[in-house]
């Protein structure tokens, strides 16, 4: 029977049911309306119409029917097919054979490479500063002459002085030098930049060609990017003309796997202390650690910050803090590790949220607050090491809110900002925005050799995806959505488990929400 809307609103009025637009929709395309309507005027409810009540009730009569239906069956000639069941999240299946290592007769075998626990030697002062810059483009210079440069780099203030002989199409020239006040032309959307050097600086210009457009005018450039051009003056202006972008070589890498077959998980941003901690979903998780047969391999958890939510990180915060007080909160997470099986090694690394300088690199948290735990190794943000051999650069992913202005980058695709890391070989490359940085006498923020698996968090996604040969891991946080999440519109992907096999590198995500 087909009903017309004010058929139907005129029946509910006259039961005392308002109907919002948001009903609207799901009465009229609903199987059972009739039905609906007088099991809804047989309830005797007055006000307004939810879609929650018109669900509930629609669910009471399916179970209704399902008890009248009550008859012979007759068996199918064909057998049913088994299947997999579907997956939250849109989840891929895993292969358990690719996991087939028992965690608990394996010894741990981690190797820090590097963290900056113990070795910051910054007094802040511009000493520090410019040795941090010149240290920066020394390291990631070399890396963009190894990929071989279709001229000599010479320096900026001798193509300045040779700029006669160095103009027009046929006369190119390549200079190495630090991005500044990158940005697009209003007409044409051509990009321009500054180029500097330690000796000068230079006004670029990559103009916007319809037919061959270069890539770096899509991506476009981050402050203070180290790189290198090739180009010529045009006419008489004073402006270089890029032709060419040269980057540290990415090459497709091969990765390194463990002997033996065990397995490492992901997670970031538990947030501990927040009124939005999921901690349901986390007991959930301990069950499925001591007895799902995947979990039986998993050997270490990495944590990639932002454990607790910390105290007065932003304003009203104390609003929104379930325990108020940063150390009860560390105690709390104490408690939830404890929870897990003995054969599980923690790597704790620290985010924004924790109680540790905010500046870049990090050290690990304070000796008074590791004491409560067990089975944890404390490092830095960020972190190098080795598992069994597999190099891990383990990073909280602060640096994501630079990167987002990138045209390529969101929040919703962080996995997109990682690889914009590896590309300029570099976490967190702006100085003065809303990364804080650490002037140390060496850049510790320069990604000196390529990982096997690279995790970030702190965006509260998640991502497991394979980028030139490197695994990228977007750990997934343990917080609901927040207040000022849902102001913006964001929702974050809460309660997933990425596990890596480090000798088959498959890798599976569990959701537990």
């Amino acid at each position: 029977m087909e009903h017309k809307w004010e058929q139907i609103y005129t029946r509910l009025m006259k039961a005392s049911l308002l109907a919002r637009r948001d009903v609207k929709e799901l009465l009229l395309s609903h199987p059972n309306l009739d039905l609906l309507l007088s099991k809804l005027e047989s309830k005797n409810i007055k006000g307004i119409l939810s879609q929650k009540l018109i669900l509930e009730t629609t669910e009471e009569i399916n179970k209704e029917k399902e008890q009248i239906n009550i008859g012979r069956t007759i068996a199918p000639i064909n057998p049913r097919k088994i299947a997999p069941a579907s997956r939250p999240h849109g989840l891929e299946h895993y292969d358990i054979s690719q996991f087939d290592t028992n965690a608990n007769d394996i010894d741990n075998e981690i190797e820090i490479l590097f963290e900056i626990t113990g070795n910051s030697t910054t007094e802040g002062r511009k000493e520090d500063i410019n040795s941090f810059f010149n240290n920066r483009f020394q390291r990631i210079s070399a890396m963009v002459r190894q990929q071989g440069l279709p001229n000599r780099p010479i320096s900026i203030s001798k193509l300045i002085q040779e700029r006669r002989s160095r103009s027009g199409y046929n006369s190119s020239s390549t200079i190495i030098g630090m991005v500044n006040n990158p940005k697009h032309t209003k007409e044409r959307n051509h990009f321009m930049f500054d180029l500097e050097d330690d000796g000068a600086e230079i006004t670029c210009i990559c103009y916007n060609e319809e037919e061959n457009p270069n890539p770096i005018i899509k991506t476009g450039l981050m402050q203070d990017d180290v790189i290198a051009v090739t180009g010529s003056f045009v006419d008489d202006r004073d402006t270089f003309r890029v032709e060419e972008f040269h980057r540290p070589p990415l090459k497709r890498h091969h990765k390194k796997s463990s002997e033996i077959g065990i397995s490492v998980a992901f997670l970031s941003d538990i947030h501990v202390g927040s009124k939005t901690f999921l901690e349901a979903q986390w007991t959930k998780m301990v069950e499925w650690f001591h007895n799902d047969p995947l979990a039986k391999t998993i050997k270490y958890l990495v944590l990639s910050g932002d454990v607790v939510d910390g105290v007065g990180i932003y304003p009203n915060q104390d609003k929104e803090l379930a325990i108020k007080d940063f150390y009860k909160q560390y105690s709390k997470f104490a408690e939830l590790l404890e929870l897990l099986p003995e054969w599980v090694e923690c790597i704790l690394l620290p985010g924004n949220h924790d109680v540790v300088r905010p500046a870049e690199p990090q050290p690990a948290l304070d000796p008074e607050i590791q004491s409560d735990y067990n089975s944890t190794t404390f490092v830095g943000n960020p972190c190098s090491f080795k598992l069994h051999g597999v190099d891990i650069l383990a990073y909280h992913g602060k640096s994501i809110d630079d990167f987002v202005s990138m045209p390529e980058v969101s929040y919703a695709h962080p996995v997109e900002a990682m690889k914009e890391m590896l590309r300029r070989r570099h976490l967190a490359p702006t100085w003065g925005k809303k990364t804080p940085l650490s002037p140390e006498p060496e850049d510790n923020l320069i990604i000196g050799k390529i990982p096997d698996i690279f995790v970030t968090g702190h965006v509260h996604g998640h991502n497991c995806s394979d980028f030139k040969g490197t695994t990228l891991v977007c750990s997934s946080t343990w917080q609901d959505q927040t207040s000022y999440q849902r102001m913006l519109g964001f929702q974050p992907q809460p309660c997933i488990l990425t596990v890596i096999n480090l000798k088959t590198h498959a890798s599976a995500s569990i959701p537990f929400a």
